[in-house]
């Protein structure tokens, strides 16, 4: 077990080849399915290294022909299996959300106590669960328990949702081209360029000129995002980065497609075909950060990453690489924008995975719709 198997919790795979992200989603859908039942049949029970359950367990998954250390893995993890009536799933890191969300608990105390006490608890919330529980079985685990009523929950087969994606893309835009996609067990993305489109940056370029700065090498670039775990819907993030891939910028403002009220893949293909006047909308976003005059930019920039709650480390670096890289005295809001961009650089280079850059791209973009006044003031000590 010292590399990762896509069936432990850790698992996290990087594809720089369009065909080969297609192939890991279509072997993982081939190894997973849904299932639905009652949630108040459903239980937690503590999995411990060496007990009766785990030899027994470990038995039955080699008799079935799958690998016995997803045991090993689910007790070094979760440490849980799922019971449904007489037979026992045993459950990834990723579905522990779900399962709380569908026991109807909320906070984080539970974490502190021992499994015994967790499951039982749990145990006795999902007792007394209304309707039934969409359970995702994911090669040989358990990733979610959602609600089984299809207006809370749609499913949306990832493999099919990103084949329309790439028929889309190379339809529509002459210049598209996949640059990389990852697959973790609770969120799936790859990015898409889409130079040879001149139109979707002209009216950002032009803007930028008259203000006497130029955004260089950058291009245009899609993101699409999904999970099937709850944790997210189908999203498409329009986004610029630099021909180096060393700056990432996030426009902000996402087609979201929830897994929700019955939507399908139709509606993804409805959103798809906005992307176009989506990116004009989102680079109007960064046109009005030019017009933002920021007084004291080591103390804006500070305060905007405080309310983002970027972690101390990222905030020195990037502090740092802005003072280095712009003049203070004649700063916009649209210049500490993408000065505090630069922190998903940082994250690709400590090695971070997709999903978390994925998040940090998110966050950064709330900054998009602050008041910048409200944050320029002068740093503080």
């Amino acid at each position: 077990m010292n590399e990762p198997k896509v069936f432990m919790d850790c698992y996290h795979g990087v594809f720089r080849d369009q065909d080969a992200f297609l192939s890991c989603l279509r072997r993982i859908g081939e190894n997973s399915s849904w299932r639905r039942q009652k949630a108040k049949n459903l239980r937690l029970i503590p999995l411990a290294q060496g007990s009766e359950l785990a030899e027994k367990m470990k038995v039955k998954y080699t008799d079935s022909g799958l690998d016995e250390d997803i045991i090993t893995d689910t007790i070094l993890n979760t440490g849980l299996l799922l019971k449904d009536r007489n037979e026992y799933y045993p459950i990834r890191s990723c579905a522990i959300k779900s399962i709380l969300d569908r026991a109807g608990i909320q906070g984080n105390g539970l974490r502190r106590v021992e499994k015994n006490v967790y499951a039982r608890i749990l145990n006795d919330c999902l007792k007394v669960a209304q309707g039934e529980a969409l359970i995702r079985f994911s090669v040989g685990k358990v990733s979610a328990v959602l609600s089984g009523d299809c207006n809370d929950y749609s499913i949306l087969d990832m493999e099919e949702l990103f084949h329309h994606a790439v028929e889309y893309l190379t339809d529509n835009f002459k210049g598209c081209q996949y640059l990389g996609g990852f697959y973790e067990h609770n969120m799936v993305s790859a990015l898409w360029e889409l130079t040879g489109e001149d139109e979707l940056l002209k009216a950002y370029r032009d803007e930028i000129r008259m203000h006497g700065k130029s955004i260089g090498d950058m291009k245009p670039v899609v993101r699409i995002t999904t999970s099937d775990t709850g944790s997210g819907g189908a999203n498409i993030f329009p986004m610029l980065l630099s021909s180096k891939g060393s700056l990432t910028i996030n426009l902000g403002s996402p087609l979201r497609l929830e897994h929700r009220h019955g939507n399908d893949i139709q509606e993804f293909d409805k959103q798809l075909n906005q992307l176009y006047g989506k990116f004009q909308q989102a680079t109007g976003k960064l046109v009005n950060l030019l017009q933002i005059d920021i007084v004291h930019p080591i103390g804006c920039m500070k305060n905007v990453m405080d309310k983002l709650k970027i972690p101390k480390k990222y905030q020195a670096e990037a502090l740092e690489l802005f003072q280095a890289q712009y003049d203070l005295d004649f700063c916009t809001a649209h210049d500490i924008y993408y000065g505090i961009s630069e922190i998903l650089y940082m994250l690709a280079c400590d090695g971070e995975e997709g999903s978390r850059i994925a998040h940090m791209e998110e966050n950064i973009a709330r900054a998009l719709a602050f008041n910048w006044a409200e944050y320029d003031i002068p740093e503080t000590f």
